[in-house]
């Protein structure tokens, strides 16, 4: 599992949402993308990725503490920095910010502590 990066103050505002270290992270594995945010989580095939790029930095005050959902298209940033991270977004949107599901997502940005790494990741598991 990828780690997220973890950089204060956001380390500290996470962590009033359960996102810690322990309860984080991103991984691609068996043709899926899993991403675990504290008590949020994103699940889809590699194969609903449309695209993905590095992205960043970010607006610190549109990223720190709990996911976040931009008004404008939907999409859901799981953040612990503003540093910067990957964007991906999927060709049929997924649930994650709310526990029913009605809520689905056409894109997110997660903020891994390697972000090359993670898009070499997808991009050999789309590759396969």
């Amino acid at each position: 599992m990828l780690p997220l990066r973890f950089d204060e103050p956001f380390a500290t505002a996470s962590a009033l949402f359960g996102v810690r270290p322990s309860t984080s992270g991103v991984d691609v594995v068996d043709g899926r993308l899993v991403v675990r945010f504290g008590w949020w989580r994103v699940e889809t095939t590699v194969a609903n990725i449309e695209s993905f790029e590095r992205t960043g930095p970010y607006r610190w005050w549109k990223v720190i503490g709990p996911a976040h959902l931009s008004l404008a298209d939907g999409g859901l940033t799981f953040a612990t920095t503003d540093r910067g991270g990957v964007c991906i977004r999927f060709k049929e949107p997924v649930p994650g910010i709310e526990p029913t599901g009605h809520l689905r997502h056409p894109g997110l940005t997660v903020t891994v502590a390697e972000p090359d790494r993670l898009v070499a990741l997808i991009g050999a598991a789309a590759a396969a």
